[in-house]
């Protein structure tokens, strides 16, 4: 099983230390956020930044701890009507999958914006014309780039976001049409509390759907949270997750499974809880 960290999770330090307290508690692959692990990196520089100079540092340090890059987080806002905003913006995410390529990262991660982003109320957000085509045009451009480039655009379904469902996200990847995106599906992102009790249902159908186009799993855990739109995430092992179909699917296809919201005192106790189950 191939079972990596957010090095943002980790115990504080450099890129380097981040990615040895990786190692030492076992983890093979990283998801990488520049801005959460470099104090000097700067998203809104990213243009700039993200040059050989860094590539060759950041490549260096994954090869010396033995740890592969899985994703090069890049979670910026892409959906917007203001057109100067949005070219910055797409500026940055180029810059993310020409580094993608240059430091051998499998996908550049990211989602798609919340409702409150777009002025909607989650019900609009997630289900209206509107918001599906204002996010298929402005992301178009950089399915471009990621084809230029061989690089993956991988898409994280939110159920609170516009791109919400496993039905959402199918309907993406085919107006999309381009094998340089794919899917990072984290299912605990996909419940809303009022469906906790088929839980197991929607993991299910978003396997189903979305199977064979995703790149990356996250891993995480939930709890109720009454009162609330979504349920309460933890990590691995401590709440109500049942995870079979996920790793079934880790196993058929190989991919990574990175880990979140764990603590550097629980983070090795997740992964030994995955690979227990999962064997």
């Amino acid at each position: 099983m191939n079972i990596g960290i957010r090095l943002h999770d980790t115990a504080p330090g450099t890129l380097e230390q981040r990615l040895g307290f990786a190692s030492a508690q076992g983890f093979s692959c990283a998801h990488l956020a520049l801005s959460k692990v470099l104090d000097s990196f700067g998203m809104g520089d990213a243009p700039a930044l993200l040059n050989d100079e860094l590539a060759d540092r950041v490549r260096a340090a994954f090869a010396d701890a033995g740890v592969d890059c899985a994703v090069l987080g890049c979670y910026l806002s892409l959906a917007t009507r203001d057109a100067e905003e949005l070219e910055r913006t797409r500026d940055i995410y180029r810059a993310h999958l020409r580094f993608s390529r240059m430091i051998g990262a499998g996908v550049v991660g990211t989602e798609t914006p919340p409702a409150k982003s777009l002025g909607m109320d989650i019900a609009t957000a997630v289900s209206s014309e509107e918001a599906f085509k204002l996010w298929i045009d402005c992301v178009r451009p950089l399915v471009r780039c990621a084809e230029e480039e061989g690089a993956i655009l991988a898409v994280e379904p939110v159920c609170e976001h516009i791109i919400s469902t496993p039905e959402r996200a199918e309907r993406m990847l085919e107006t999309l049409n381009s094998e340089n995106v794919r899917i990072i599906l984290d299912a605990v992102n996909l419940l809303r509390s009022d469906m906790l009790p088929r839980a197991d249902e929607v993991i299910g159908d978003a396997v189903r759907r979305l199977g064979n186009r995703v790149s990356v799993l996250h891993m995480k855990d939930y709890v109720d949270a009454p009162g609330q739109f979504r349920p309460r995430s933890l990590a691995c092992g401590l709440g109500h997750m049942h995870y079979q179909d996920l790793l079934k699917l880790a196993r058929q296809r190989h991919l990574p499974m990175t880990l979140e919201d764990t603590t550097p005192d629980n983070a090795e106790a997740a992964r030994l809880y995955l690979e227990g189950i999962g064997q």
